[in-house]
């Protein structure tokens, strides 16, 4: 090959490969970047007055004084809000009983919005649920509420071609003329006085339960399961994984009955995960009756099966990267085959058998499908340890999935998805950190 030619390879070649980490990079900006901004709306947004009245009240936080003094101001502000309301409903008994009738619905409806927003109504029984004891939290959830007290919702189905396209309308023009006319100004002009909302840092996301199937509270009971999930995998898988591995890589040999092993091994890395969790219901827990039910300790043997063919791998090719001459001296040494392993090596391979474990950590944290059928639940308490051998616990990766699709109000909890998701991102990018933290001071301890 002509050195002209070597050369103008040699530059293609670097540019392609700069122009993969820059689209990888860009590839992860947009895909990390709605969660990182997203998510950070969970610890860092404009709570409102009620919002320091459920800390006060549930988690035992903040000032009662101040507080009190807070929710005179507001009370104040709201007083014309009921007022007008019930001067309407006075209005009302004597009208006509169409008018009334028509009147009537769009007031419901007006009244259960304030409710969302303000919470109960003077005078009112408090509610046993707790999302009905309390108003808008969040000032972004009270604006969205806000808007709908302001405007109603209808559907255009003027075009017989297209589906009914959803309009908003005043709903000032419902009640022109009316006493209830001016309530929607008010509403629109004081609603920064009505919640009083304030820039709020509430880092407790991390490590408060959850109130209400999570309308309000944090996320500790599926962190704490996420990280007992992991921990108890990664107990069972490591020992066997590396075990096999040395096996394989110093024992074994070459053979029919050894290639087909590592066949298996690298067929089973490749199955979906699903059926790990089918596998673990069926064996671990149906089978051999780890637990009654599931559990973690289910889920955690379940995990660990899943992970173990990585383990397995990345632990082989780092003892077969040790060179020959390590092993040669140690056996010249006099040293027995078994301590030339455990003491010359395997601390030789220790940064990428290490690589290979942190790897499928970050994997048995973030996996969903086997933990549903074997150690997951949708709402629970945190666990004590030695209740993880007989009972399941809500887990980040179930939790995040149900949250968006079954739960009941997942419009309104989008923050907790995405507090949920960030969570479960750094988790995993801090094992990485670790790992190759670990990785760097072995690699430099062995140089050395």
């Amino acid at each position: 090959m002509q050195p002209g030619t070597r050369k103008a390879l040699d530059k293609a070649f670097s540019g392609l490969g700069i122009a993969s980490i820059v689209l990888l990079g860009a590839a992860l900006v947009v895909i990390l970047g709605p969660i990182f901004v997203r998510g950070s709306r969970a610890f860092v947004f404009r709570a409102t007055v009620e919002h320091r009245r459920l800390m006060l009240e549930k988690f035992q936080r903040g000032s009662r004084s101040a507080l009190a003094e807070e929710m005179g101001r507001t009370a104040e502000a709201r007083r014309p809000v009921y007022e007008v309301i019930a001067a309407f409903e006075q209005d009302l008994v004597g009208m006509r009983l169409a008018e009334r009738r028509q009147y009537r619905d769009s007031l419901d409806e007006i009244k259960e919005l304030l409710r969302e927003l303000l919470g109960p109504f003077p005078g009112e029984r408090r509610p046993i649920v707790i999302r009905a004891q309390y108003g808008a939290t969040r000032w972004d959830r009270a604006q969205q509420v806000l808007h709908l007290i302001l405007n109603a919702e209808s559907y255009d189905h003027s075009d017989p071609t297209k589906m009914g396209t959803l309009v908003y309308s005043p709903r000032v023009e419902q009640f022109e003329g009316t006493s209830l006319e001016p309530l929607f100004a008010y509403i629109e002009e004081h609603a920064d006085d009505m919640l009083r909302p304030r820039l709020t840092v509430y880092w407790r996301f991390l490590f408060d339960e959850s109130l209400d199937a999570h309308m309000f509270g944090g996320i500790w009971p599926e962190m704490l399961g996420t990280i007992y999930l992991a921990i108890g995998a990664m107990l069972f898988a490591v020992p066997l994984g590396v075990i096999s591995a040395i096996y394989l890589a110093e024992y074994a040999g070459e053979g029919r009955a050894v290639s087909l092993l590592r066949t298996f091994i690298s067929t089973l890395a490749g199955v979906p995960s699903i059926v790990f969790g089918l596998f673990g219901l069926a064996f671990f827990v149906n089978t051999v009756h780890v637990s009654s039910s599931k559990s973690v300790l289910a889920g955690s043997l379940t995990l660990a099966v899943l992970i173990l063919p990585t383990i397995i791998r990345a632990s082989e090719e780092a003892i077969r990267a040790v060179p020959n001459t390590y092993r040669e001296a140690a056996l010249s040494l006099g040293a027995s085959r078994l301590r030339t392993t455990l003491t010359v090596v395997l601390p030789a391979a220790l940064p990428g058998v290490l690589t290979g474990i942190v790897i499928s950590m970050g994997r048995a944290a973030g996996e969903t499908a086997p933990i549903i059928f074997t150690a997951a639940v949708s709402v629970g308490r945190p666990l004590k340890v030695w209740q993880t051998l007989t009972q399941p616990t809500p887990a980040l990766p179930w939790s995040i999935y149900n949250l968006t699709t079954e739960h009941a109000a997942q419009d309104e909890i989008v923050h907790v998805q995405y507090g949920m998701v960030l969570t479960l991102v750094l988790i995993v990018l801090l094992l990485n950190v670790v790992a190759v933290a670990l990785r760097a001071r072995l690699s430099k301890k062995l140089r050395g």
